[in-house]
C-alpha cells in the first residue's frame, strides 16, 4: 500500500518537474495554450458526468441529480450568476428527492 503511495508521489513530482523544465517556446505555442485552457473544462465535465449519471448494469439511471444539472445548464445559458446556478441546482435536486 505504502509503495503505491510513494510511487504516486514520485510520479507527481517528476511530472511537475517535467512541466517546469519545458522551454518557454514550447509553452507559448498557440496550440499548447489552447489545449491547456481546455483541459480543466474537459476534466470538470467528465467529473460532472460521472457523478450525475450512474449506470446500473447496461442501463443508465437518472435521478434528482440529472434535474439539478438540467437547471444548471438552463441557468448558465441564461447567464445567471454562478451562485444562483449552484444554489438553484441544489434546490431543484433537493426538491426532486423530496418528491
Amino acid at each position: 500500500m505504502w509503495t503505491a503511495v510513494l510511487l504516486a508521489c514520485v510520479g507527481c513530482y517528476v511530472l511537475k518537474l517535467a512541466g517546469l523544465s519545458l522551454p518557454e517556446r514550447v509553452l507559448s505555442h498557440p496550440t499548447v495554450e489552447r489545449v491547456a485552457d481546455l483541459i480543466p473544462v474537459a476534466l470538470l465535465a467528465a467529473l460532472v458526468a460521472v457523478q450525475v449519471f450512474s449506470a446500473d448494469g447496461p442501463s443508465l439511471a437518472l435521478d434528482a441529480r440529472a434535474l439539478g444539472l438540467a437547471f444548471a445548464v438552463v441557468a448558465l445559458l441564461l447567464r445567471m450568476p454562478f451562485l444562483v446556478v449552484v444554489v438553484g441546482a441544489s434546490v431543484v435536486a433537493a426538491l426532486a428527492r423530496l418528491l
